[in-house]
């Protein structure tokens, strides 16, 4: 190897070999932003002018096949989308899955942030007396609850109810919340560090948020939901 050969990885030898097609539909399936030819080719490892060739014959082979979804040039990119002739498909899977019910952590959790927010997941943690991670990030997903802040003391990250919470409760804000503080322990007081072995909600908490559970009668367990945790 001369001074002037820079090594070559393994995944650039494979790139050579690679039919044109199958990479551009294995790119374009993580992509999150429509993507132009050039970056394209630089993907694959392919000229440019043959992957805008091969993107659209794809978008016509896929139209002609009647496919579920389509390749479209938008926005100076290519992306796959839902056909719309099947959105109503989409939209009752995305419905029907918001529309699950919220497991006994997920509402003892939820009462907590509604009446001690902001709020961080370790004091969360410290009231309900187990670990809270999994069920604020189902919560986060079900657009329940947001990130809100960041402690100035800990920089924990701190959560609050959303829009979408007082829609589901029926209230116009969180001053309308029936006054529960009796209830709970005062958290100020607790160490930061604490997250097993403090007490749980009264059952009393739990009827607060009960409006946020749908008619089903299946419960969704947190661990199902994708992860949508940012911090």
């Amino acid at each position: 190897m001369t001074e002037h050969e820079l090594p070559t990885g393994p995944h650039e030898l494979e790139l050579g070999t690679l039919d044109l097609r199958p990479a551009l539909e294995a790119v374009l399936m993580v992509a999150d932003q429509p993507l132009d030819h050039l970056t394209l080719a630089q993907a694959v490892g392919h000229p440019p002018t043959d992957v805008e060739q091969a993107l659209n014959s794809l978008a016509d082979e896929y139209t002609e096949q009647g496919r579920g979804f389509e390749l479209r040039n938008i926005a100076g990119g290519w992306r796959f989308f839902t056909r719309e002739a099947y959105a109503g498909a989409v939209e009752r899977f995305i419905l029907d899955g918001q529309q699950a019910r919220l497991t006994q952590a997920a509402l003892e959790t939820m009462a907590v942030v509604a009446y001690r927010q902001p709020i961080s997941r370790t004091r969360i943690s410290a009231i309900r007396g187990v670990n809270v991670d999994s069920v604020v990030r189902t919560l986060v997903t079900r657009g329940l609850v947001e990130e809100s802040d960041v402690d100035a003391e800990s920089g924990a990250i701190l959560y609050r109810t959303t829009s979408y919470f007082l829609e589901r409760m029926g209230m116009g804000s969180i001053d309308e919340l029936p006054d529960i503080a009796p209830l709970l322990p005062e958290i100020d007081d607790m160490d930061d560090d604490l997250t097993f072995g403090a007490p749980t909600l009264e059952p009393s908490v739990d009827v607060e948020v009960a409006a946020l559970d749908s008619d089903s009668d299946s419960d969704v367990d947190d661990t199902d939901i994708p992860n949508a945790d940012r911090g």
